[in-house]
């Protein structure tokens, strides 16, 4: 089952890049082995969802075979294709020009896949927010990664765990093919992808090796940091600072294995592994940093922790601990102001709201406070 030509004909009249996809049953294919079994080396991702840290959602994607990828690094963006398409520019603001060149690529989007059916995907790091406030060149760069890469996939697979269905889809490109030779290319990949995916081997091994983890911060440096910040906040000149630190280790084995543990022991509604060329990019987390769609800002601030109790009785105690804590409290409604303000910058006057406030989310090993801020997108952010 997939998609039918005179679909695919009728859709190729409002864009440039439609999705040809099949679908089967895989109701004994995880996305995990899926993944093992479809990696390639370039670059790909495996992205997955755990609702509450409890019950799996409803898709999970994975994507190989890049069309584009995107680079910034040191004021430099560039962007190469497939098929030889290259672009390199000095500037500023990467995400202007990322814009400009989105625009040429008219995704044509089915309504019978879910509202992820391809775009970019990869990370921004926090020195891009040099691109859009100023601030003081204080720290070095002593890691050579860029502070951007993204990577737009030809191929997408998509789980949908409530049916046990697993949709195949190709990107046609008609600004490379006509539509005939598009459909017929991407039929006989998404066949390739199919017998991959199914394949009952997994080219796998667990082993990994880590050596002792160490800081770049020595203790007492950090303890004289965390002095200075309070002073900082006593004078008014910030009302908040998170000190990092980085940890390392020296590593042998398959990051991958590090993402199977991971999500074995935090299940998180936002779970991802990149694989971005020399960089590996890994997390499990409960938030979502910022969403936006059909022009609705959405923010969900989460402060305040406490562990999950051995029952149900025992998490309500902590939940009404949690909620009576003054300084957990206090935390969390500096966030959501933040979380307002961040929103008020790019949405249209009076549009902000907190359509949910102090709420408790329960995850698999903690429960969080958690608002929620939305905005309307104000014309031309």
């Amino acid at each position: 089952m997939g998609i039918e030509p005179l679909v695919l004909e009728k859709m190729a009249q409002r864009g440039n890049l439609l999705p040809y996809y099949r679908e089967f049953l895989a109701d004994t294919l995880t996305p995990v082995a899926g993944y093992l079994n479809i990696f390639e080396n370039s670059s790909s991702f495996l992205l997955e969802s755990a609702e509450g840290g409890e019950k799996w959602g409803r898709y999970s994607f994975i994507g190989v075979s890049p069309l584009y990828e995107v680079t910034y690094k040191d004021r430099v963006l560039k962007i190469e294709g497939k098929n030889g398409y290259r672009e390199v520019k000095i500037t500023p603001d990467p995400l202007y020009e990322l814009r400009k060149f989105m625009r040429k690529l008219k995704f044509t989007k089915s309504e019978e896949l879910p509202r992820f059916q391809g775009g970019l995907v990869g990370y921004f790091s926090y020195d891009m927010v040099r691109c859009w406030e100023k601030l003081p060149e204080l720290s070095s760069r002593d890691i050579p990664f860029p502070e951007a890469i993204f990577i737009i996939p030809e191929s997408l697979i998509i789980f949908d765990h409530a049916t046990h269905k697993v949709k195949v889809l190709t990107l046609i490109d008609l600004q490379k093919e006509s539509l005939q030779a598009g459909m017929k290319k991407a039929k006989n990949r998404t066949g390739e992808i199919m017998e991959m995916l199914l394949r009952k081997e997994i080219p796998f091994s667990t082993g990994i090796s880590l050596s002792e983890l160490k800081s770049n911060f020595a203790q007492k440096d950090f303890e004289e940091a965390v002095s200075k910040a309070k002073q900082y906040v006593y004078q008014g000149d910030i009302i908040q600072t998170v000190i990092s630190q980085r940890w390392e280790s020296k590593f042998s084995g398959s990051p991958f294995a590090i993402y199977r543990a991971l999500r074995s022991i935090n299940p998180s509604p936002y779970m991802f592994y990149l694989n971005l060329g020399e960089v590996k990019l890994l997390g499990a987390s409960p938030e979502v940093l910022v969403r936006m769609e059909n022009n609705l800002v959405e923010v969900r601030p989460i402060a305040g922790t406490r562990k999950r109790g051995r029952n149900e009785e025992e998490d309500k105690i902590l939940e009404r601990e949690l909620l009576s804590d003054e300084k957990e409290k206090a935390e969390h409604i500096m966030l959501v102001d933040l979380a307002r303000n961040d929103v008020g910058r790019v949405a249209e006057k009076g549009s902000v709201k907190v359509t949910e406030l102090m709420g408790i989310e329960r995850y698999s090993h903690v429960m969080h406070i958690v608002s929620h801020v939305v905005g309307r997108l104000e014309r031309g952010k």
